[in-house]
């Protein structure tokens, strides 16, 4: 009787350990269809949708660094003291408890001012 028990046993094992290879084979087949890509396979690049890889630039790169170089000197536009015209953005709601702040002492201020350039205007002359 014990004898009959481990040979239903190893039967048992070894059908589980061929289903396991199966198993195996199919999870690597389908790790290498998601390798896949329009580089590597014969896809191609509109199948890719949004996954697709960035394009790689043409340029060269010029050893320099980005921004002012070494001995430039450097200026930033100031704010003025007196804009033209202040918008204020006041937040109506906290961002963590929704309760609201309307009547409630300011805080925090932050200035940003941004420079409009006023919209260009031919000047005709007629001689």
């Amino acid at each position: 009787m014990l004898a009959a028990l481990v040979v239903s046993l190893r039967a048992e094992l070894a059908e589980k350990r061929s289903e396991l290879d199966r198993a195996l084979e199919r999870i690597a087949e389908l790790e290498a269809r998601l390798k896949q890509n329009s580089r590597n396979s014969s896809k191609p690049p509109s199948s890719e949708g949004l996954a697709k890889p960035a394009p790689r630039s043409l340029r060269k790169k010029s050893g320099r660094r980005p921004g002012g170089q070494d001995g430039h000197k450097g200026t930033t536009l100031v704010q003025v003291a007196r804009p033209d015209r202040e918008v204020r953005h006041e937040q109506g709601l906290c961002g963590c408890c929704g309760a609201r702040l309307a009547g409630l002492p300011v805080t925090v201020v932050e200035r940003h001012q941004v420079l409009d350039t006023p919209p260009v205007r031919d000047e005709v002359t007629e001689h």
